[in-house]
């Protein structure tokens, strides 16, 4: 369906309060509570409607794969800073927004919300409403746009993103070290706190590994000072690609196990967080801010661990999810959830109870 078509069908199921559920290519159908509805396809809303390589940014309208808008930049050598999961391939820009699911690299160069520029959508009454601007100059007051940035949907349908873009780095090295995890969160907080150019890390089954990022000197100059093993670039770039698309050992592990009936977590914690002993598996990103825990703990206890350091834990790979798959909301937050939904969403239109039952 087209815009007009897609606001039409809209306003018809707001006044007859009929659910939607919004869909793309359903790369992202595992993550989030399960919603109800009649689906609404974005898949017709395909292209890119702006790039400018020297400004910045790129636009592209919500069904348009990631893989295009990837393909249109690495043709002017620059990308999507913040390496957004692609999950086989078939994710959709404006699936990517909802989802707000980011990569390696979010530490040192930001979250998607922190790279959207503007958004046009399709509220619960089928209007169309735009947000932002094409830099970051233009966006003044509260700036909407960044509020639909994993919001799984729930605010409305999302037709047209601008994202800010950044040249590819000049080099990047990845340096391997033998650490165990409570060495390896010791020594990436040291090093966080010095000139350096680390743009991901990941801990896993007793190494470490840091990719450096920048200029060929600064680049070269951190690898003779942080020592470690040198990984061959052939080598390196499946590593990091793996971990960005959750393909790699551990992830393909890890759904094995969910099958078998554990379940996957991802921990947000301070990054400064020494070692949690908790049963389970474990690969640590972001600086020891994000961990990932397979494990048939129970729910309860292993929310209460992240919240007992001042984190919090989602679930996000289950076949169970009775016990939540979102931190709850304290009294206060789950309010201003209610509210930006009745404001955006008023007859309760889009993807119920996909981020909260209640929503």
């Amino acid at each position: 369906m087209k815009l007009a078509e897609l606001q039409s069908v809209i306003r018809q199921s707001g006044a007859s309060r009929t659910p939607l559920r919004i869909t793309g290519h359903g790369s992202k159908d595992f993550y989030g509570e399960v919603s109800t509805g009649e689906p609404l396809s974005t898949l017709a809303l395909a292209g890119i409607t702006a790039y400018e390589p020297s400004e910045l940014f790129i636009g592209a309208l919500a069904g348009t794969p990631l893989a295009d808008v990837e393909t249109a930049l690495a043709a002017n050598r620059q990308r999507l800073a913040f390496e957004p999961p692609r999950f086989g391939g078939r994710g959709t820009v404006g699936g990517m927004v909802a989802a707000g699911l980011s990569g390696p690299s979010r530490a040192a160069l930001g979250s998607v919300r922190d790279h959207l520029l503007g958004a046009v959508m399709i509220n619960g009454q089928g209007e169309l409403l735009s947000f932002g601007g094409t830099v970051m100059k233009n966006v003044a007051g509260f700036d909407v746009s960044r509020v639909l940035a994993g919001s799984m949907g729930m605010l409305g349908l999302i037709t047209e993103v601008t994202l800010k873009v950044l040249p590819l780095p000049a080099a990047t090295a990845t340096l391997r070290f033998e650490f165990d995890q409570s060495a390896a969160l010791m020594a990436v907080n040291r090093w966080g706190g010095e000139p350096l150019p680390i743009e991901a890390s990941a801990w896993w089954d007793g190494a470490l590994l840091l990719r450096l990022a920048g200029a060929q000197a600064a680049v070269e100059a951190a690898t003779r000072k942080l020592g470690g093993d040198l990984i061959p670039a052939d080598l390196a770039a499946p590593f990091w690609t793996g971990l960005r698309d959750q393909g790699d050992e551990f992830f393909i592990g890890a759904q094995r196990a969910v099958a078998g009936g554990a379940r996957l977590w991802r921990l947000s914690l301070p990054s400064t967080t020494p070692e949690l002993k908790l049963h389970g598996e474990q690969l640590i990103e972001w600086g020891g801010a994000q961990r990932w825990v397979v494990t048939p703990m129970e729910p309860r206890a292993l929310r209460e661990a992240a919240a007992a350091v001042g984190g919090h834990a989602t679930l996000f790979r289950s076949l169970d999810k009775t016990c939540g798959v979102f931190a709850p909301l304290s009294a206060p937050l789950a309010a201003i959830h209610r509210r930006l939904k009745a404001s955006f969403d008023p007859n309760g239109v889009f993807n119920a109870g996909r981020l909260y039952p209640n929503l």
